[in-house]
């Protein structure tokens, strides 16, 4: 198999852990509400959940392309409304914080050495749902070495839309077969490889906390797999001897 040019990486769980850092952030904004009942990694699931729907309001046409930083605003709010809490009864300055708090997440213990040995082989870019502010920001915070920072402003569309993976591939110049896309899920590999789009998964088994991945029907046989990020660069040494 030839090696292909440019890998692409989905962020949320594959290079980063959405579940913990949105618990952190949210266990003492919840105890300042005196809603020390509502377990943080629980709201964080809850909060991921609102994640899909939110987009494909956009997907599907009925809401022009929205920034994931307003989506995740607004679904924080129909969370809280949900657990009784009122938004407007907030500080403005707190809701906002935790909303941006997808912009604090840390990588994985690998990501980084693992990102730092694949950059020096091959072009690095995301292919994510979030917006530029979000991913910058993130990745200044965490040491995440991109060579570029693209996803659903670049080609106005949210995975799993093929817009978005073959908008990646002519941003780049290449063909979609010479692009790889880097992920912990097999629904984004799957509408990636339906797209002409190699594939590398990532098994990420906390990602949820240990349950299940909600996509596992969605498994194949992937061109690589790996257990982290260090492993795949492993692998892509090997091949490319």
């Amino acid at each position: 198999m030839a090696v292909p040019k440019v890998l692409a990486f989905d962020v949320f769980g594959t290079v980063v852990d959405w579940r913990s850092g949105i618990a952190r952030d949210v266990a003492p904004f919840l105890a300042d509400l005196g809603r020390e009942d509502i377990d943080p990694h629980v709201f964080a699931d809850q909060w991921r959940g609102l994640y899909q729907p939110a987009m494909e309001e956009c997907r599907s046409g009925r809401r022009p392309y929205t920034r994931l930083d307003i989506l995740n605003r607004e679904t924080l709010e129909q969370l809280l409304l949900r657990h009784d809490i009122d938004p407007r009864a907030v500080d403005e300055t707190r809701l906002h914080d935790l909303a941006f708090a997808w912009r604090r997440l840390d990588p994985w213990p690998d990501s980084v050495e693992g990102l730092t040995r694949l950059k020096a082989v091959f072009p690095i870019v995301t292919l994510s749902n979030a917006n530029t502010a979000l991913t910058l920001a993130m990745a200044k915070r965490a040491g995440l070495p991109w060579d570029a920072i693209l996803g659903a402003e670049a080609t106005g569309c949210y995975k799993p839309l093929p817009g978005s993976y073959l908008g990646t591939a002519d941003l780049l110049g290449i063909a979609p077969g010479d692009l790889c896309l880097v992920a912990a899920h097999h629904s984004d590999l799957a509408a990636a490889r339906a797209a002409g789009l190699r594939t590398a998964y990532v098994d990420r088994p906390r990602e949820y906390g240990g349950a299940p991945a909600p996509d596992a029907h969605f498994a194949q046989d992937w061109d690589y797999c790996a257990d982290s990020l260090i492993a795949l660069a492993d692998r892509f040494d090997a091949v490319a001897v």
